[in-house]
């Protein structure tokens, strides 16, 4: 139930993140989700993408340092609470979440949240056990 993300490391510079953007799309890799953090001297481009190792590898010969990491996807009703429903149960297990983001699916019905744990076994059982359902990476890439 995880899903590989790209971790992508770029200067804090005018046009990095378009050179990235170009490159995937010219070698026909699809982003179907994305977050980018930032510090004063570098960003974290975190992406989901359709073909992670073809990404890895276009990547890297192209001079950028890339990561891969595993997250897990997270589908829930895009109404008001859907987060917190599953914070409550992270919080109920004494996890702690190192990042998110999110996207809404296509039909607009459901929510897709990204999260990296600190535990990721243990968020999973109890994500499970809760109810919640989780997506694989081919799942998330088909949305």
């Amino acid at each position: 139930m995880r899903v590989q993300q790209i971790a992508v490391f770029l200067e804090n510079k005018s046009g990095r993140l378009a050179e990235i953007t170009a490159t995937l799309a010219a070698n026909d890799i699809n982003i179907r989700a994305l977050s980018v953090a930032d510090t004063a001297d570098f960003g974290i481009l975190r992406l989901i993408v359709n073909d992670v190792e073809k990404a890895k590898m276009v990547l890297k010969s192209n001079g950028f340092t890339v990561g891969i990491t595993n997250v897990i996807a997270v589908e829930v009703d895009d109404r008001s609470g859907g987060l917190a429903s599953v914070l409550k149960s992270i919080e109920k297990a004494h996890l702690n979440v190192e990042y998110m983001y999110a996207f809404v699916n296509k039909t607009g019905e459901n929510a897709v949240l990204i999260f990296r744990f600190d535990e990721m076994d243990k968020a999973i059982a109890a994500l499970l056990k809760d109810g919640f359902t989780l997506l694989s990476g081919e799942q998330v890439c088909a949305l």
